[in-house]
């Protein structure tokens, strides 16, 4: 006769002890298990027991909302996989700290409890992003009783905590998902293990979090700040609000309210390296401040020094500040650094930004920043491969991060999803142009791919006499694609959209599009052999004309540009981007077949220069382009001499009329247009 037997959840029972790593804010953003859809939808559709029923055992320990199920466990106790019991008897009451604070009327406490009260900041309402700190004093850190913790919204996040850093845990390490799952997770999705404690932000992703002080470094962090601070002088402020105007409307990778709070009410714990950061990008507009430009300028280089140094450290404990700081540093004139880039790259992955991270259990607004600074990193990488010619380290295969939509642009804490009057133009354009940027980095990153990888280079090698015709065949997909991308700009990102007196940062988007389109040309014609056959002229020829016709069309962009787009924020590629534009130049001079046509492009590569030469008055960076073109001209004093030119567009159509070629067949057919 068979014996029924019951089978026992796999998990242990929860344990009662307290884990004491980790205290969470008395207010916290976000319900803890808000962010776990299929916890919350078993909550939203279990029977609500009635209020004089008394919670689990397990809800109770956890403090939290007890829903049973008909005939089953409640909604918790299932989600953990664990037995759903009703034996302890309730725990006693704790008194709150405010209580002892409320009875005792002393001076001292009452100074206190409002210390305290100010440190925090509002979670019910936000307040509104200042646009004008220059008036206002930086205020000294407000002073706090021994053993009170200061509260701010970084402390309930994964990656932005100020005392703590955290890891991710990837599917081939000696700790498996599964194993993980089996321990004993508290309120904050925190268990301790030999390894450190992991937090679950999914049923199946953890992080292994530590302390920053389990890291045994120098602690220069304080001295660091003192320094960066004494160097600004009193200035701060000034360039806190200039970066927020030039530079974070087009790079939104802070989260400006958070920050701002912070900045507001005294809390000077910043990462060194991110607060010098924003202080040296903002020094790029000290002459356009009419309340700066007559003052002394603050030592750059000794800013530098102590952000590169102090970035070296804080790479130790991996967190979000270190990402955003590193980022930042790059985009400083000749600052971007192949080594830098991969450096960053391995912490981002190091911290999950190559995740979606759209289901985690944590803040909301961390969510938001980890999906925007994800992809800066991701065009950062990607660019950096172009100007530097490396390999990108970021592969398709493991890159799972939705593009951004407009909600993950509010940076509000916690979010409203509203924004200002006050930021409606000139942020939902910075915002256009980010999203705009990393679509077009996703193609130029095909481009890559496609054209200079390893394996490109090797196929078109193979392909001999018709590699000219391999490479046509392989850049129609991603010329109709880049050609889609451009008929679907945004009004705001036009060149054309711009008020007079008011700064316009769309230049960096429409110069990375002309080094996309060039980067395709530029293959084209590498791959060029001198022809055997009319047909084979001809086909050079009309390769060469629609490269020409590419060329112009960037050169004459150039000449387009205004004071209001060379004063705005350019991003880091657009140096290399425009020596791009020379070397192109460069590249038809040198394989012209005839005299006249060498000529050309010698007179359109000078005319350039002086452009730039000019344009460098008011944007001072563009004289790293200036120095790489310095280097082409050099190499083409080699060049020898052209023969005399050859057949001209009309004669060479006719001459090929009897094999079915045209100039406007083959144009078509090629979808060349002209910008």
């Amino acid at each position: 006769m068979a014996t029924a037997m019951a089978v026992q959840p796999l998990a242990p029972r929860p344990c009662s002890r307290d884990i004491a790593a980790w205290s969470p804010p008395k207010q916290r953003l976000m319900d803890n298990n808000e962010s776990r859809p299929a916890l919350k939808q078993l909550q939203q559709s279990a029977p609500q027991r009635p209020r004089r029923e008394r919670p689990c055992d397990g809800c109770r320990r956890r403090k939290s909302k007890c829903v049973l199920q008909e005939g089953r466990r409640c909604v918790l106790c299932e989600f953990h996989k664990q037995d759903c019991t009703f034996v302890e008897n309730a725990q006693p009451r704790k008194r709150k700290v405010d209580d002892t604070n409320k009875s005792d009327t002393s001076p001292n406490k009452r100074s206190a409890a409002s210390s305290v009260k100010a440190s925090t900041p509002p979670a019910t309402k936000p307040q509104q992003p200042i646009f004008d700190l220059s008036n206002i004093p930086a205020p000294a850190p407000p002073v706090q009783p021994a053993g009170t913790k200061v509260l701010s919204v970084v402390d309930e996040s994964l990656s932005l905590q100020r005392h703590r850093h955290c890891r991710y845990v990837g599917q081939t390490t000696a700790l498996d998902a599964r194993l993980i799952g089996l321990g004993d997770f508290n309120e904050t999705n925190e268990t301790e293990s030999q390894v450190g404690l992991l937090r679950q932000v999914t049923g199946t992703e953890y992080f292994s979090t530590h302390d920053d002080a389990d890291v045994p470094m120098p602690d220069d962090e304080a001295r660091a700040l003192a320094d960066i601070e004494r160097i600004v002088g009193p200035h701060g402020n000034k360039l806190i609000e200039i970066y927020f105007r030039n530079v974070h409307p087009s790079f939104p990778i802070i989260q400006k309210q958070a920050f701002l709070d912070r900045h507001r009410h005294g809390d000077r714990q910043f990462n060194p390296p991110l607060l010098a950061a924003m202080y040296l990008l903002a020094l790029g507009w000290w002459q356009q401040e009419p309340t700066l430009a007559s003052q002394p300028r603050p030592d750059i280089a000794r800013l530098e020094y102590i952000a590169i140094t102090s970035l070296t450290m804080a790479m130790q404990r991996p967190k979000i500040s270190a990402v955003q700081a590193g980022l930042l540093l790059l985009q400083r004139p000749k600052s971007s650094t192949w080594t830098l880039t991969v450096q960053l790259v391995a912490l981002g992955q190091d911290i999950g930004l190559h995740l979606d991270c759209s289901n985690w259990s944590i803040p909301l607004w961390e969510r938001r920043l980890r999906k925007r600074l994800a992809w800066a990193l991701y065009m950062q990488d990607k660019w950096s491969a172009v100007g530097h010619g490396r390999p990108s380290h970021i592969s398709a295969a493991d890159w799972n991060v939705p593009t951004p939509v407009p909600d993950d642009f509010d940076e509000s804490v916690p979010p409203i999803d509203s924004t200002t009057d006050e930021e409606d133009e000139e942020t939902l354009r910075g915002r256009s142009l980010f999203n705009q940027m990393i679509t077009l980095t996703s193609i130029m990153a095909e481009v890559c791919d496609t054209f200079y990888s390893q394996t490109a280079k090797a196929d078109i090698d193979r392909a001999g006499k018709y590699a000219t015709q391999l490479v046509l065949n392989r850049a129609k997909p991603v010329q109709i694609r880049l050609k889609e991308w451009f008929a679907k700009l945004p009004a705001e990102c036009k060149m054309d959209s711009y008020n007079t007196n008011q700064l316009s940062a769309t230049g960096y988007l429409h110069l990375a599009y002309f080094a996309t389109e060039i980067s395709i040309h530029r293959r084209i014609v590498q791959s060029l052999r001198p022809p055997t056959t009319p047909s084979e002229s001809y086909m050079m020829y009309i390769c060469r004309s629609a490269a020409k016709t590419r060329l112009i069309s960037a050169m004459d962009f150039v000449n387009r540009l205004r004071p209001e787009h060379l004063s705005a924020f350019w991003y880091f590629a657009s140096a290399s981007n425009f020596a791009l534009i020379g070397t192109f130049g460069a590249l038809l001079q040198a394989t012209s077949p005839g005299s006249e046509e060498a000529a050309f492009y010698a007179a359109r590569l000078n005319e350039f220069k002086w452009t730039l030469s000019v344009s460098a008055g008011k944007a001072p960076w563009i004289q790293g382009a200036l120095e790489l073109l310095d280097a082409t001209a050099t190499m083409l004093t080699r060049l020898p001499s052209k023969p005399a030119s050859v057949a001209d567009e009309e004669g060479m159509d006719e001459e090929l009329m009897m094999t079915g070629f045209g100039v406007g067949a083959v144009r078509q057919e090629m979808e060349v247009d002209r910008w």
